[in-house]
């Protein structure tokens, strides 16, 4: 499919990018899978190379580019175990939080170290007894002096393990709702930090996913996020890109797990034919090969909408949900044509098939995502 969206430019920024991943994240995937985290090492490798905080202005160390970077690194990414997922919480969606709230303290702080992947950073706002309900969090943030006093659990953490900084979700005014809940930036060397071991899931195994335990952690009052109580807005001011991102990684990966089934089947002989002269296969790959061209259109077109600043929740929801539905649906076709060795874990389009079921989940599920379309019915 020709794409007009990317600039000459971009389509360099893309050949660093792959060779990064094929150098030092492809020959690390099963050793990180086995570990249940990467090497923290790969963020100052990224960050020595230019890739990381790409929005980031050249004040705070950044190259001050446009979000289409940020685009390439997801889709180039996608391929392996995801992994952009977490150079994304790092470059796009905490330092987002920064460019937009932090204070130019905050900013001088962070970024620079942010940039060249000395500090990689995490977002917590998922709780073991919530999800999806910002707004419900039980995490608390009580102001004395000039300090916050931080209680509470985190859990399904991207970057958690590993990380410098976190944006913590918590209330400062448990008694107000959504107009209670701040963010705060929370140095993990800071007593009370405690980090829990890698969750062991069934895909993404090399991702770092883990637990953040806050025990009477003295935040400097400094460290707040914009405004007193406007942490539920300012999440909701994020959501549509943090949500495009994942359908950027879910078409992508989509479009990868159909190139290798291709590939495949031409090779793969039964019944004295190639696989792929079979009807059946035919007729498979040329429906996958539609709706993920009608899938790659309307994200791109999201990407058009997003550098215009014109990119809202509903689109960004029908596209996080759609596409992950969507690539679910390929990985799971695709597998069904490798046959036996589609169900081998050694095998790439098995490791995309366990992969591909978290998108369906993380960035708010599915029927949440149709809860927000649903509201302009």
């Amino acid at each position: 499919m020709n794409r007009n969206l990317f600039r000459p430019e971009h389509e360099l920024f893309r050949d660093s990018v792959r060779r990064f991943l094929q150098q030092h994240v492809g020959p690390k995937l099963e050793g990180w899978a086995e570990r249940g985290c990467f090497d923290r090492a790969v963020f100052s490798t990224a960050g020595e190379l230019g890739l990381l905080c790409p929005t980031v202005p050249e004040a705070y160390g950044g190259p001050s580019a446009d979000l289409l970077y940020s685009a390439v690194v997801l889709e180039e990414a996608a391929p392996y175990s995801n992994f952009g997922l977490s150079l994304t919480m790092h470059s796009e969606i905490v330092t987002n939080y920064f460019l937009h709230f932090a204070s130019e303290t905050l900013k001088a702080k962070w970024l620079p170290r942010m940039v060249s992947g000395e500090a990689v950073a995490a977002l917590a706002m998922t709780e073991p007894d919530g999800g999806s309900d910002v707004k419900a969090v039980r995490a608390t943030a009580l102001r004395e002096g000039d300090h916050y006093r931080l209680n509470g659990a985190k859990t399904f953490i991207s970057n958690a393990t590993t990380c410098d900084l976190v944006v913590v979700v918590a209330k400062t005014d448990p008694a107000a709702g959504a107009k209670g809940v701040s963010l705060l930036v929370v140095d993990t060397t800071l007593p009370g930090v405690k980090k829990g071991s890698p969750l062991k899931k069934i895909g993404l195994k090399a991702q770092d996913t883990g637990e953040l335990f806050f025990e009477d952690v003295l935040v400097p009052v400094d460290h707040l996020l914009g405004e007193e109580g406007r942490g539920f807005a300012y999440l909701m001011q994020e959501l549509p890109w943090e949500r495009l991102q994942i359908a950027v990684s879910a078409i992508a990966a989509a479009e990868d797990a159909y190139r290798m089934t291709v590939e495949y089947v031409r090779g793969r002989r039964a019944f004295g034919q190639a696989v792929a002269d079979f009807q059946n296969t035919r007729f498979v790959l040329a429906e996958l090969k539609t709706e993920i061209r009608i899938g790659r259109t309307f994200v791109d077109r999201c990407l058009q909408q997003l550098m215009q600043g014109e990119l809202d929740a509903e689109a960004a929801s029908m596209a996080k949900y759609w596409c992950s539905d969507l690539q679910c649906k390929v990985v799971d076709a695709c597998v069904q044509l490798h046959g036996g060795y589609g169900f081998m874990a050694e095998v790439p389009i098995a490791r995309a098939y366990v992969d591909a079921r978290a998108q369906r989940i993380y960035g708010g599920t599915n029927e949440i995502m149709k809860e927000v379309i649903s509201r302009n019915l």
